[in-house]
This record gives C-alpha cells, structure tokens and sequence, in this order.
C-alpha cells in the first residue's frame, strides 16, 4: 500500500462487550441507538457491509459488501480516549489509567495551586457544560480555576476567556500536566475555555496534553521507516505530539474532512491519522441521539469524495476508539463497547473478519502494509486483505 487514511468516528461504538459490567455499561449500543433516528441514513456504508457486522441486526445486509469488514473487541483496561487510540496505534494497556471518583488529592491540588498563583473550584466528577453553569460566576469574581474530572482518566480546567487568556491556560495544564505523572499520571489533561455571559459556553480552543505513550507505537514506527505520519484533529493531542512527520488541528467534523480530502489531494508514502471527534464532545456526552445520528449521515455523505481521489494502492480504514451512546440512562460517560473496522479500496477483497480481539490489530495490519517494521501484540489481517 502507498496511502492509508484511518478515520478514527470517534465514540462510534457497536454494541457492550463481555465485560461491559465492569464498566457500567451492559446495554449500552452506540450505532444502534442512533440508527433509531430519522435523521439516520448511512446508505453508503450500508452498501459496503455495515449492516454485516458481528452483532449488528438492525441495519440491512448486504448482498454483496465492497468493504473488508471486522468487529474488534478492546484488550485494554479502558474505555476513554488516550487508552482506545494506543490501542489502535499498537499498546495494550492491561492497567486502567487513574481515575478520581471523589476529586483529586491534595498532593496534586496543592502543587498546582503553587504553580498557577490560583485557587481551586469544584474538584469532583461533572459535566462539562453544567461545571461552567454552577460555578461559571464564581471563577469570573474570584478568578479561581475550574478544575473537575469524570469517569475518564482526565484532569479538566475550565477558565473564563476574559478571565484566563487561552494561552495563559494552556500553561497552566502545562504545569498541571508536569505534576501528574507516576501513579496520578492521568491519561489527558484538558483545557476547557469559555466566554459570554451566564449561562456560559463553551469555545473551541479546547486543548488537550496527553500522557506520551509508554513504548513505541505504529506512529512512531511509520515515522522510523521515513514514511509519511499525517495527524488530523486531536491525534496530535492524544500522542502527546510524538510520531508524526506533520499534523494539523481542526474545528469540528467539517473541518476535519476537509482537511483530509485536502490531503488526499496530495501524493505521499505512509498513513494519514484522522480523529473525527464531534461525535462524542457534541452529541454522546450531550445525550443528542439526533444529532448524533445526522453526524454520521454527513460523514456517510463525504465518504464518497474520499475515495474518488484515491488510486489502486491506497486503502480507507474506518473505526472507532470506544463508545459513547446517546440513549444511555445511566451516565453520560464513555461506553465499553465494540468498534467497527470497516476497509474499503479497489484492491481490497471483501472479506468478513468476524469478531477479533483486540483494536491493535489495526496497527499489525497498517504496519505490515505499508512494510514497515513493528512489534505488537496485533496480529495482522493484511494477507486476507489483498
């Protein structure tokens, strides 16, 4: 292969895995619950075989699928973001990464308050659109920092724009991130601006700084071979910027597709890694099954575009990081749920993989396509590809 884009959906779950009660979260369903939507029309993924996939019995079949198909189940102890992509990107993680169901210790809060100058609000698991509306009014009279968690492992400051400059915050998770490492060594530490008056919002100059994986991944590996690494969207974040020959940032789905046609516009040797990340910040965690659902249709929309401008040795790999259903009652956290890999290209067979354990499968399989040298626990697929 020449060129792979992986397109990360991200949240877009395929149904609870076996030990989704560890999680609290037997029943939960992504891609079914949005499939509930009128606003729900994925007639091209349809068309490849979506509806093929182990375990999918709501959606129709495909006669003749054009895509290679699997279901992949998660080896790692996690269900967030850093833990899913390092997965993805070869690392099996069998610890869960910190989390802080009563707040965060004094042995973190204090160091921080020493370093940013700033007090310290909240300090518990919240929502990130009803942190801001209940203690919004506070931070801006006092200007004390925001700081909340939730089930993920993720250190969150949320600051007034007029209050904290972006930039000003950025630093402060910089400093923040300095201080939680070993045992409180959280998998993101997030920076959450917001503007305007109560009721605030949220802006879109969020940022993330990653814990840096622990052992070389399939970025690093590509990037070793002296190929292309390419990130879109929060893949930069979510390596904490290691393994890429070049990245970009994006504001929203839209952006994040333009970007990638953009790219494909382009000729290069190696893999294109895009993060489309509204679906879980905009609609799983808000609970909007709609808009969740007409997510997806504008994706299934542009797909399309994508792969008219790739050639003979290119392939489009399309999946997911973890789940985040819309319709889920009892939280508004992430799923532990299955993922979708769906592979489309005018050389791949379509085969149906079944159900395969483990999301590093993916990097035992990019990596041998594109010849480059990488140990993992994957195991590749790329023979019953071509």
């Amino acid at each position: 292969m020449k060129r792979i884009f992986l397109i990360v959906l991200d949240s877009c779950g395929v149904g609870y895995e076996p030990d989704a009660a560890d999680f609290g979260d037997v029943g939960a369903d992504t891609l079914r619950t949005c499939a509930t939507s009128a606003r729900f029309d994925m007639k091209n993924l349809v068309a490849a075989g979506l509806g093929n996939l182990d375990g999918i019995d709501y959606l129709p079949k495909a006669a003749h699928p054009t895509a290679a198909l699997a279901r992949l189940q998660e080896l790692s102890r996690g269900k967030d973001t850093t833990i899913g992509h390092w997965e993805i990107a070869g690392i099996v993680s069998p610890t869960p990464l910190p989390t802080y169901p009563d707040g965060f210790p004094e042995e973190v809060l204090e160091p921080f308050r020493r370093a940013t100058g700033r007090g310290v609000l909240c300090n518990k698991p919240y929502s990130g659109t009803e942190v801001i509306k209940d203690y919004g009014r506070q931070h801006v009279e006092t200007g004390d920092l925001i700081v909340y968690t939730s089930a993920d492992s993720v250190f969150q400051i949320a600051a007034h724009e007029a209050v904290v400059p972006p930039e000003q915050l950025y630093e402060y998770c910089r400093a923040a991130r300095q201080i939680l490492q070993g045992r409180h060594g959280v998998g993101r530490v997030i920076a959450r601006p917001f503007e305007g008056e109560w009721p605030y919002s949220r802006t879109t100059r969020r940022h993330d700084f990653s814990l840096e994986p622990p052992r070389e991944t399939m970025l690093d590996a590509v990037v070793k071979a002296g190929q292309s690494m390419i990130a879109v969207g929060k893949i930069h974040d979510i390596f904490a910027g290691r393994g890429m020959t070049e990245f970009t940032y994006t504001a929203g789905n839209a952006d994040g597709m333009a970007k990638t046609l953009e790219i494909a516009d382009r000729s290069f040797q190696g893999l294109c890694f895009v993060n489309l990340v509204d679906y879980d910040m905009l609609y799983g965690h808000r609970r909007n099954i709609d808009g969740y659902a007409a997510a997806l249709t504008e994706f299934d929309r542009w797909l399309p575009e994508l792969l008219k401008k790739c050639g003979p040795d290119d392939l489009v790999m399309i999946t997911a990081d973890h789940g985040c259903d819309p319709g889920y009652l009892k939280h508004t956290d992430h799923t532990r749920e299955y993922i979708p890999l769906i592979m489309l290209g005018s050389g791949i067979r379509p085969v149906n993989l079944g159900t395969r354990p483990g999301f590093c499968d993916i990097a035992a399989t990019v990596t041998e396509l594109l010849g480059v040298p990488y140990e993992t626990p994957g195991r590749s697929f790329a023979k019953e590809l071509l």
